[in-house]
């Protein structure tokens, strides 16, 4: 009788929110910049979740490079999972879950990926007049391989990739040896072949039940949470967005969410996605009476095009600065002063730290 109750909520009250929402951005006018709004919010409620305090302004500044103090370990962790989101929703929606996919995730490289190859040594024939420099042996071909090996990481991580690392490259001080989370993996992707059939909220409910009752990764406790939204986009309940999972995670209570009861479980998990809809729709309304009213001021100035990019800039970001504005926009950072100040913007922080603000 349980699971009958479990799947009609699935589908007449969680699965209709998911929907109505992702409706609404796929014809929303601030569709870019909501979902970017949404990856800074589920990145930080997804330390939440764990335990950790990530500070809004401090992920959008370092996102921007902009850092203004030393990064934490914390924030290292969100921005990951922001990139991670940038990088699912930037894939085909069935990448995310195929082997590919997920182990590029994981940072365990593609299979079929060929490693960088070593240059050859910088040879010359030997005898020749040059000094005696002499590189015809390839002694220095490791060294070269290795130099090449930390800017494909360096490049990689740049451009929103995952590190890639060799599945052996385990340090014994920071994992068990004696676990194999390749065998739990695929006892996980065993379940989402398992529950094949049901809906994809009530699937996506199970499955990230199983990752943290599994315990699929030691480190990576969060992965699961971006793999289950990256289901319910697969699986055509949200195929315009990457739902915010963690958002809604957060505004259920931890006793519910650990209850030894596994019903308990999955009936606080639909309400989590039940409420990260909820949570969106507003948010998404919000912004945009926002952006109408950011929009009437700027139109009543004299005509400015810097002045409605800064419109569409604080749309796509939770917190802007003075350098950030005058880096996106391409300004000083006291014209970017003089722009914030001519829009009815609020002001997110102290001037004793550094200035930013924020919409309405």
């Amino acid at each position: 009788m349980t699971f009958y109750i479990l799947k009609w909520q699935s589908k007449s009250h969680t699965g209709e929110a998911l929907a109505r929402l992702d409706e609404r951005i796929a014809r929303s006018p601030i569709r870019d910049g909501f979902l970017e709004r949404q990856n800074f919010a589920d990145a930080i409620a997804s330390l939440w979740v764990d335990g950790e305090l990530v500070h809004l302004e401090d992920i959008v500044l370092h996102d921007a490079r902009l850092d203004i103090r030393t990064p934490t370990h914390e924030l290292t962790i969100a921005h990951s999972i922001l990139r991670v989101r940038r990088q699912i929703f930037a894939h085909p929606p069935d990448w995310a879950l195929s082997a590919a996919g997920i182990a590029r995730l994981r940072g365990r490289g593609v299979p079929g990926d060929h490693p960088v190859p070593a240059r050859s040594g910088l040879t010359r024939p030997v005898g020749a007049d040059d000094g005696g420099l002499a590189l015809d042996d390839g002694s220095y071909g490791d060294d070269f391989a290795e130099i090449d090996a930390v800017l494909a990481r360096s490049t990689a991580v740049l451009n929103g990739a995952a590190i890639p690392r060799p599945a052996d490259a385990r340090d014994p001080l920071v994992y068990d040896a004696d676990w194999d989370e390749d065998e739990r993996l695929e006892q996980w992707r065993g379940g989402l072949n398992e529950t094949d059939g049901l809906s994809p909220v009530l699937r996506g409910a199970i499955l990230l039940d199983a990752w943290s009752a599994i315990e699929v990764l030691q480190h990576r406790t969060e992965l699961g949470r971006q793999l289950v939204a990256s289901l319910l986009r697969r699986d055509g309940t949200t195929p315009s967005h990457l739902p915010a999972l963690n958002v809604g995670l957060r505004s259920v209570r931890r006793e519910q969410r650990h209850s030894r009861s596994q019903m308990t479980r999955l009936l606080a998990l639909l309400e989590a996605f039940a409420a990260a809809a909820e949570l969106g729709m507003k948010e998404h309304d919000r912004i945009l009476l926002a952006r109408q009213q950011l929009e009437r001021q700027a139109s009543a100035k004299r005509t400015n095009s810097n002045l409605s990019r800064l419109v569409d800039l604080v749309v796509a970001r939770p917190v802007v600065s003075a350098n950030l504005i005058a880096k996106e926009l391409g300004v000083t950072p006291q014209g970017a002063r003089h722009l914030a100040a001519q829009l009815p913007l609020r002001e997110m922080t102290g001037r004793g730290r550094f200035r930013a603000w924020g919409v309405i």
